[in-house]
């Protein structure tokens, strides 16, 4: 059971998320609130596996929520899925630096938010396909921006320098196992190890920490 936290500070917003995912037997809404400092102590009391986390809210943004619920997180934090009506690409990279594992728009068809919350509970980022290639694209354009991190990079073997680089591309397991002639079971051990050595906890986050750090270029 894929337990979820709803974060909205409109009421009406988290009903809807409500309903829609009580309609699946697989995910069960364990608790929700309109404010980032409740949203915090409710991740640190109900141990959710997935949060749906709003950006603009009063009395505490969901960025800085995001940031402070993965800091205090003991073992496997909670994945952050931000669902907003904006799409500007600001929200978009706060999100992602803050260390969210998935964004999507509060407009999407409600499938879409089932299959975003099944995605990151299993490990997989996710960012809407409206926003996608931009957000790729600035943060290549942006180049490192950080400073070269040269002994995480020596710890990755050249095969895994490959696969992060073609991740980085937007390829699946099996497009990357294609490209490599490879299994995609292969390509899939060497992402989880991959994630072991450079502190990522899923794709999207692997994909971001590859542009910032140089290893994915334009």
């Amino acid at each position: 059971m894929i337990r979820v936290l709803l974060v909205d500070d409109q009421s009406v917003v988290r009903a809807g998320f409500r309903v829609i995912l009580d309609l699946v037997d697989d995910i069960e809404v364990v608790g929700e609130c309109g404010d980032g400092p409740t949203a915090v102590e409710l991740a640190e009391r109900l141990r959710p596996d997935v949060i749906c986390m709003d950006v603009r809210m009063p009395g505490g943004d969901g960025l800085t929520a995001t940031r402070q619920i993965l800091s205090r997180a003991e073992g496997d934090p909670p994945e952050i899925l931000i669902v907003t009506t904006f799409d500007l690409d600001e929200y978009v990279f706060g999100a992602l630096e803050a260390g969210a594992s998935g964004f999507i728009l509060k407009d999407t068809d409600p499938d879409d938010l089932i299959d975003a919350v099944r995605r990151l509970a299993k490990g997989y980022g996710l960012v809407d396909q409206a926003v996608t290639r931009r957000v790729m694209a600035e943060f290549a354009r942006r180049g490192p921006t950080r400073s070269a991190a040269t002994e995480t990079l020596d710890l990755l073997t050249t095969r895994e320098v490959e696969i992060v680089r073609l991740l980085a591309q937007g390829m699946s397991n099996a497009e990357i196992g294609e490209a490599l002639f490879i299994e995609t079971s292969t390509v899939k051990s060497h992402l989880g190890r991959v994630m072991t050595k450079i502190g990522t906890r899923d794709r999207l986050q692997t994909v971001v920490w590859a542009y910032q750090n140089g290893v994915a270029r334009p």
